[in-house]
């Protein structure tokens, strides 16, 4: 048995200021019904409410063919690479300043070429009219979830995605995927329930599949990227005395997350800050990859929703790792 984070902050008391409360939701495989707390199934959503619907724009597949002069450019230039690299099979491959020039001039800023029908693709954003329904992601019942907070006179949290790709949504630079909303409501106000609009098209990665949730509550630490580098120091070498890691054992708790602590192992640390009053935000939820639920974000990473501690009703943020 690991270690228990309370056993670490007995022995080091200066962590404790930065433990946070968190629910892993450990999302299994099942049937929900609409009062649980569930991944991917029905949600509790009033009949006169109307189902909310996304009109982008999203990323759409734009081809266009090369011309027989370009085919023919590139394909020198790849039999070049490749003679020079003859002989040399750990060799990179080596593309002269000119090639490079080439090849740029070719792929005219697309996303990708198709070499077997030697066609440029782009991903080009295009608004959806009438709109694209929304899919429900995640529910979450206030007694199921403690360590996150509620606002008065609500007990149910919902997540809902566009399961189209975005880029670069408004307030949200340097982002790629689906876009997100978060509701709250009161599970007694909840009648008779509408029955979602589906969606024509998804990505096949955004759509869950239906499961229940086994919460158990945890505390969470922060990892190096905020702590200082003494306390991490301290808090490193007493998880190796122990044969544990202090990272995803101890701290950023992986998978299906409420609150705790966000982890930066793709890139250095990226302060999330709110955009409408620049206050520094907090994890909020955590959406993993795979297992279960079968989604996929980013590159099999985790999506991460942010909200603002100084009020709850400024826009969320988005980061994928």
């Amino acid at each position: 048995m690991n270690p228990s984070v309370e056993a670490l902050l007995a022995d080091i008391p200066a962590l404790v200021p930065y433990a946070r409360q968190a629910t892993l939701l450990r999302p299994k495989a099942g049937r929900p019904t609409a009062p649980e707390s569930h991944v991917g199934g029905p949600l509790l959503w009033p009949v006169d409410e109307e189902w909310p619907v996304c009109q982008g724009p999203h990323l759409v597949e734009v081809r266009e063919k090369l011309s027989d002069e370009d085919r023919e450019a590139w394909q020198r230039t790849d039999r070049a690479m490749r003679d020079r690299r003859a002989g040399r099979p750990n060799a990179p491959y080596e593309v002269t300043h000119e090639e490079a020039d080439l090849q740029a001039r070719i792929m005219d800023g697309a996303n990708a070429l198709d070499m077997i029908t030697w066609e440029r693709i782009r991903r080009v954003p295009v608004p959806a009219v009438p709109g694209v329904p929304l899919i429900g992601v995640l529910q979450l019942r206030a007694q199921d979830v403690p360590a996150l907070e509620w606002p008065e006179g609500t007990d149910v949290l919902q997540v809902l995605w566009c399961p189209r790709d975005h880029a670069d949504l408004p307030g949200q630079s340097y982002y790629y995927g689906p876009a997100v909303e978060v509701r709250h409501r009161s599970a007694a106000l909840v009648g008779t329930l509408l029955e979602p609009s589906v969606p024509s098209e998804a990505v096949a990665g955004y759509v869950p599949q239906p499961c229940l949730l086994d919460p158990i509550q945890v505390t969470d630490l922060p990892d190096q990227d905020e702590l200082p580098e003494d306390l991490f120091d301290q808090a490193e070498a007493w998880a190796e005395d122990r044969d544990t890691e202090y990272h995803r054992v101890l701290s950023c708790r992986e998978g299906w997350k409420a609150g705790g602590w966000p982890s930066w192992h793709l890139t250095d640390l990226v302060p999330v800050d709110c955009p409408a009053c620049g206050t520094r935000t907090r994890l909020f939820l955590t959406v993993d990859s795979g297992h279960d639920p079968d989604l996929y974000v980013g590159r099999y990473g985790e999506l991460r929703v942010f909200t603002c501690p100084a009020d709850a009703a400024h826009p969320i943020r988005l980061n994928i790792q």
